[in-house]
């Protein structure tokens, strides 16, 4: 190909990812539209690849989940070469040529969706912890090297956020991971809530319950409280986006708690006049409305 088919083949390839974070991402691409537009699309290249390799997991049961994830792992290894195949990796090598994105966050990644194949409950929150490093602080990490710090500090802080939008997720989505045979909720914890596992698969929604959730969700508190410290350590241009991701996946925790822990038997979110109040607030505050 010539110069200007390589650059417009790169440029419909970054609008790929842009599509597939906007289409998929919701809660994440309302934050990514205040990055400047070079962080902005490394960012969408980032999300668009991980969130193919994770639906691989999630949406396809019955095909050859593993064969499909080697190709993937492979298709990383010719991105990182220069060689890309595919839309998202041929954004993602440009991104990466630009920003210090380590190829292991990515292989991390990957390694928590297979991890997804085979387990399916934790005996506590220690063992949930090193999958949510897997499949969360690894994108955090991905994003820093995009966003910019200036003190390594923001990594720890942007694992608290990280882990903080990866409990939240798993609250919000207790009772569509059941469906799929699956329970994030430490199992340990679970017990001390006198909740049994069978209560769980039949989407009881006891008193054990609501107080197992509470539980949750006063730690993620603590999350996203640590996680504040990360606004003042990254670059300027990329503390709307994060305060405005942190605002929204803190909103919908808070919204869990108002409506009485109805996860069981129904996915909460936020409703569009809420989002359009947080983007309001995010460009009239500096401080973070998770805190």
């Amino acid at each position: 190909m010539n110069t200007e088919a390589v650059k417009d083949y790169l440029q419909g390839s970054y609008a790929f990812c842009r599509q597939v974070a906007h289409l998929y991402g919701a809660n994440f691409s309302l934050g990514f539209r205040f990055l400047p537009r070079t962080k902005r699309k490394a960012v969408y290249a980032v999300y668009a690849f991980c969130r193919f390799v994770d639906d691989i997991v999630d949406e396809q049961a019955g095909t050859d989940i593993q064969s499909q994830i080697d190709r993937w792992e492979e298709e990383l290894e010719r991105c990182y070469k220069g060689q890309p195949t595919h839309p998202i990796t041929v954004a993602l090598a440009d991104a990466a040529a630009r920003y210090p994105i380590s190829k292991s966050s990515f292989t991390s990644l990957i390694e928590g969706c297979r991890m997804d194949l085979v387990k399916k409950r934790y005996a506590n929150f220690n063992e949930l912890l090193v999958y949510s490093d897997l499949v969360a602080t690894t994108i955090s990490t991905m994003s820093l090297a995009i966003f910019g710090y200036r003190d390594e500090l923001a990594l720890q802080r942007g694992r608290d956020l990280a882990t903080a939008f990866q409990l939240t997720n798993i609250l919000r989505d207790v009772g569509e991971d059941i469906d799929k045979n699956r329970i994030y909720l430490p199992m340990d914890e679970v017990e001390r809530f006198g909740v049994s596992e069978e209560d769980l698969l039949a989407k009881h929604s006891t008193q054990g319950f609501r107080q197992l959730m509470q539980f949750q969700v006063e730690r993620v508190h603590q999350f996203y409280s640590r996680a504040a410290a990360v606004l003042t350590l990254i670059e300027p241009d990329a503390r709307r986006c994060t305060r405005l991701m942190g605002s929204v996946y803190y909103q919908v925790l808070t919204r869990i708690e108002a409506l009485d822990y109805p996860v069981l038997r129904k996915r909460v979110g936020l409703s569009l006049p809420k989002k359009i109040q947080l983007v309001t607030e995010t460009y009239l505050t500096s401080t973070p409305t998770w805190i």
